[in-house]
């Protein structure tokens, strides 16, 4: 048997040197396979086919069998004496090659059967398809059958049978241990006379290579045939990843116009309810219209009895005491004129309503229009979707085919995981769009019941708007023939006038002449042109005659046979009476109470705004129109049929006015048609274009105070969100002509102060070089930003905040947040106006929310409450003498509110004998778990209550129930609970700090008057200093209880109302405006 030394021709150590070398060439190609075989089963034995090649060559049976005994015997003398030679030479020279990974030692021992030849797996790069690797991997190939190759381990026989086999180690497939294998070649040979062993002759080896050649040529073929499959089906899958890429975007568009057919169905419903309203006019339309008629006959009676009295008149002309009695029975007829002619009026306004109907209708008509064009949409649409259907069809037929093409291709292997990879994603876009498409066909049936519906809707309104058509021809018919009427009887009525000689003091003004009226405006033409009376009287004047009013009447009537001065003075009396009666002061703020509310600026403009038109003031306000306001408390709200159009990112952008009553005042709210949809975000703040969202909303505001032609004295503006109004009012509309109010700036909070990139200034037109400056509205920490706050502070005439002390607190660095150096460069405009409560609101004698209402006078009601309150909330009932107290806390839990003296507070009410209930949320996670805990470890707490939500009802219930109010904030710009809890009887316990501090003062503080006592105080932020004023409240509670009675009744009396405040106010005002007349 002959053993293969397990390395590469002439590689290492115990290598055969051959001496006949048939074809190098195919040598080299089967070492080059043996190392780059992709197959490890056929790539270790092409490595065993190598060196079984190399042995038989080099071994004396390659030689031919026939020779004569004496070349036989030199050859055997000559190859033994070769042998031991070369043998020396090897020990001498034997070195281990650098690519040979074997030691002698593993040489050694794979001669003895213990190891496994070494199995390289190099992958052929592609395009290396030609070289002799893979002829030679082919050529070993066809050597072996599929089962051979398949089989380990295998034996092939050379020549000579069984004793003559050559053991060629193999390892089988990856992953499986490695095993050594036997190859048996079929005997070709004869034995030879040496050793009894048998070789393969040279011509049958060579054409066995030959055919392992053309094996070889072939299987390149069908490789290079398989890449180029496996190319196309990559560029087929690409281009189905591209069309999926198209339909996931026109399913995006198709889920869009599905939102849209939503938005029409809403509108539907609007539409629904206008058109009853528009029924229910047209009903009171006809009752008008039977109104009229019996008007006409009523006219028709007084006409018969006018004519009963002329025909008097003319048969008792020479009576003296006949004419008094008719000069009695005329003005008897001229009250039923006027009373007839206010009927009149009564019907022009009928008139008015029809136009108006008129108006609305062709709104109608417009949004049918409109609804229309919708509907063609979704016509497109269903078209469009119909197409996508087919698609989707074509892409799964085409899937179908792609994966039947790769279950068909031979060769497994060019199937790479990532190909099948792919493949699965795009199975799985394609089921996504499959469901995609089922839900648009549900969206579709939608906009199908929308279509119905929408048609129905058109049948109704063609149906109103015939009614409405013969309605206004019947009424134009009705008032014709009334006025023509009434044109009859005035002048007959003159007539009767004339004859009866009244003077003309005695006509009532509607009736006077119209030649009197002429002459009265060409005479004051005349004193206008002569000097003796100013442009603005003189127009006034006009204005008054043109109007018909009886008071320039009875003063000219007085002057007119006077000299001009004497009338120009005369004239002039009546200019002098006009007074203004007040400021017009604009609010423009980001919230108001209760339509937009999220802290107390909601409460301060509301309640500002109210108390200054009890005062005989003009106030308006402007809000954005948020989606998420509250819209049932808005009043009459309505859209102007105006078009609104406002400068923004380098462009102009179409706005939306709507006006509405929120609690007794007027209201401007502006939708900008932006497409950011700026005020469509489902909240008022904490969207990440805050700065963008309200400069745009600033901008519009004052666009629209220009446009309106409005003439404020005063545009009050709040917080950092509207601060931006005074550099674009000075900046931009001052010189477009809105150039007549002075500017008030509130800050309620200075912890928010609006700041940003210096860019973002130029969205809404501001100049960014001029303002980017230390002195006016670069922020004083980071000088690369700018601050809307500042820029408010600089640019307003008069700066406010919300209590004297926090005015002192913002002063220093701490309180001012950076701003303490600009309040000190402007502190002669700046100072601190203690905010207030409508008590109209908060007033417990009136307040719906309360099971029983109370009064300073009569506490029943409040101790009725805090038992209903304890029933509520499953607090302990009282015993006895209800000697325990019940404590209330409403409050955001956020860290400037004082959330670790809240959290001591209630142990420390436990600890004393006291109840405690608190109503609030944080929008902190980490403050909002804690609290959680805390609830649940006092879940069934017969004395303990948490409710971490806010509820507006059961805030009420709270003020009107507890008997001592926590209040220990870090610092409070105002605060307004302090001020609704003393209102409904509740003793506050504060720290003094900010408005808390002028507004609440101590019960044992000996510095103030008796009668201004009204809670407890501590100055200290922690737990010491609360437990020091809560502990003198329980103890005052238990102990005195008449004491306890008086200081509720007297903290229910003081008056914290908006009145001090808004006479503050209104004084600022003042001052401002005399300031700038001063200047001017």
């Amino acid at each position: 048997m002959v053993e293969v030394v397990p390395t590469r021709f002439g590689a290492g150590p115990g290598a055969v040197r051959p001496r006949f070398l048939p074809n190098e060439s195919v040598r080299s190609s089967l070492d080059v396979v043996g190392s780059n075989c992709r197959w490890p089963i056929l790539r270790e034995n092409v490595r065993a086919g190598s060196m079984m090649l190399v042995h038989a060559v080099s071994s004396s049976s390659f030689l031919p069998s026939r020779l004569s005994p004496s070349c036989r015997l030199r050859t055997k003398n000559n190859s033994a004496s070769s042998r031991k030679a070369q043998a020396k030479k090897n020990i001498r020279d034997r070195q281990p090659l650098d690519g040979d990974s074997q030691s002698a030692d593993d040489v050694r021992e794979f001669q003895a059967g213990k190891n496994s030849p070494p199995s390289p797996d190099v992958n052929l790069p592609r395009g290396a398809e030609g070289n002799g690797a893979g002829t030679a991997t082919a050529q070993i190939e066809s050597l072996l059958s599929p089962d051979q190759m398949n089989q380990a381990p295998e034996s092939v026989a050379l020549d000579g049978g069984a004793d003559t086999k050559i053991e060629i180690p193999q390892p089988v497939k990856e992953k499986e241990d490695m095993k050594t294998s036997k190859v048996s070649l079929p005997n070709r040979g004869s034995s030879n006379e040496e050793g009894g062993s048998s070789g393969v002759s040279v011509n049958d080896l060579m054409l066995m290579i030959k055919e392992a050649e053309k094996n070889i040529i072939l299987l390149n073929q069908v490789r290079a045939r398989a890449l180029e499959e496996l190319e196309n089906v990559r560029s087929v899958k690409d281009d189905l990843q591209g069309q999926v890429h198209v339909l996931s975007a026109r399913l995006a568009e198709a889920d869009a116009r599905a939102k849209l057919g939503d938005q029409a169905k809403e509108k539907n419903k609007i539409l629904e309810g206008e058109l009853n309203s528009l029924q229910a006019r047209l009903d009171e339309k006809e009752l008008e219209a039977k109104a009229a008629l019996q008007l006409k006959a009523e006219y028709v009676t007084l006409q018969q009895q006018a004519q009963n009295l002329a025909a008097r008149l003319e048969a008792s002309s020479a009576a003296g005491s006949e004419v008094k009695v008719l000069k009695s029975q005329i003005e008897d007829y001229e009250e039923e004129v006027k009373n007839l002619r206010k009927r009149v009026a009564d019907l022009n306004v009928k008139e008015e309503v029809v136009q108006r109907l008129e108006g609305e209708k062709q709104t109608v008509q417009e949004y049918a229009h409109c609804l229309e064009l919708k509907l063609a949409e979704v016509e497109e649409k269903e078209i469009e979707n119909a197409r996508l259907k087919a698609r989707e069809a074509v892409l799964q037929a085409e899937l179908v085919r792609l994966k039947a093409e790769l279950e068909e291709t031979s060769d497994a292997s060019l199937v790479t995981p990532q190909l099948v990879k792919e493949t699965d994603l795009l199975r799985q876009q394609l089921q996504a769009l499959q469901e995609s498409m089922k839900s648009a066909e549900e969206d579709q049936l939608a906009l199908n019941m929308v279509q119905a519906e929408n048609a129905a809707l058109r049948e109704q309104v063609q149906i109103l708007q015939q009614r409405i058509l013969e309605s206004d021809t019947e009424i134009r018919q009705q008032l014709e023939l009334y006025q023509d009427e009434v044109e009859a009887f005035q002048s007959s009525l003159e007539g009767l006038k004339a004859d009866s000689g009244l003077g003309i003091a005695q006509v009532p003004v509607g009736e006077m002449p119209w030649d009197f009226w002429s002459n009265l405006l060409l005479r004051i033409d005349a004193l206008m042109l002569g000097k003796q009376l100013s442009l603005d009287d003189g127009l006034e004047l006009r204005i008054m005659a043109w109007r018909r009013e009886a008071r320039i009447r009875d003063a000219y009537v007085a002057v007119q046979n006077e000299k001009d001065a004497d009338v120009a003075a005369g004239l002039t009396e009546l200019t002098k009476l006009k007074k203004k009666p007040g400021y017009h002061v604009v609010h423009i703020a980001a919230e108001m109470a209760p339509v937009a509310k999220v802290g107390g600026l909601g409460d301060v403009v509301t309640g500002l705004g109210r108390a200054l038109q009890k005062k005989g003031h003009l106030v308006e306000i402007i809000l954005p129109k948020y989606d998420c306001m509250d819209y049932s408390r808005i009043k009459n709200l309505k859209v102007l049929d105006v078009e609104l159009y406002s400068y923004f990112d380098g462009q102009t952008h179409k706005n939306k006015i709507w006006l509405g009553i929120v609690e007794g005042l007027p209201v401007y709210f502006i939708e900008p048609h932006h497409p950011a949809k700026f005020f469509w975000r489902g909240q008022f703040y904490g969207e990440n274009d805050d700065f963008k969202r309200f400069t745009y909303f600033c901008r519009a505001a004052l666009e629209f105070l220009l446009q309106s032609g409005k003439k404020p004295d005063m545009i009050h503006t709040h917080d950092w969100q509207t601060a931006a109004v005074a550099p674009l009012y000075w900046d931009i509309y001052v010189s477009q002509g809105l150039d007549s109010a002075r500017l008030a700036f509130t800050c309620h909070n200075f912890e928010y102060q609006g700041v940003d990139a210096p860019g973002a200034l130029a969205s809404c037109g501001l100049n960014v070089q001029q303002l980017h400056r230390p002195d006016r509205m670069q922020d004083n920490f980071v000088h690369d930003r700018v601050n809307l706050l500042k820029g408010g502070i600089v640019f307003s005439n008069v700066v406010t905040t919300v209590s004297p002390t926090y005015a002192q607190e913002v002063r220093a660095p701490e309180g001012g947040r950076g701003l303490h150096l600009t309040l000190a460069q402007h502190s002669k405009k700046f100072l601190g106006v203690l905010n207030g409560i409508d008590n109209e609101s908060w007033n417990p004698a009136t307040d719906p929310l309360l099971e029983f209402q109370f009064s300073a006078d009569d506490l029943s009601g409040k101790y009725a409450n805090k038992a209903a309150l304890r029933t509520r909330l499953g607090l302990a009932p009282s015993e006895g003498d209800d000697d325990r107290p019940l404590v209330g806390c409403i409050t955001r839990l956020v860290p400037q509110k004082g959330v670790h003296l809240i959290r001591h507070a209630i142990y420390r009410t436990l600890e004393c004998g006291g109840q405690f209930i608190l109503l609030g949320s944080s929008p902190v996670p980490s403050i909002q778990r804690e609290f959680e805990g805390i609830a649940r470890d006092f879940d069934q707490h017969p004395h303990i209550r948490l409710v971490l939500k806010y509820d507006e009802a059961l805030s009420h219930s709270i003020y009107a129930a507890s008997d001592m109010f926590v209040i220990p904030s870090i610092f409070e710009p105002c605060g307004l609970t302090q001020m609704i809890a003393m209102r409904y009887g509740s003793i506050p316990v504060v720290r003094k700090t900010g408005g808390l501090n002028d507004s609440v003062f101590d019960a044992d503080d000996s510095s103030y008057p008796e009668e201004k006592k009204n809670g407890f105080t501590f100055s200290a932020a922690n737990e010491g200093g609360l437990n020091f004023a809560l502990d003198r409240a329980m103890a005052y509670y238990r102990t005195n209880r008449q004491w306890w009675r008086n200081l509720v009744t007297r903290a229910m009396k003081m008056d914290y109302s908006w009145d001090h405040s808004a006479d503050e106010y209104i004084d600022l005002y003042r001052q401002c405006l005399e300031r700038s007349k001063t200047k001017l």
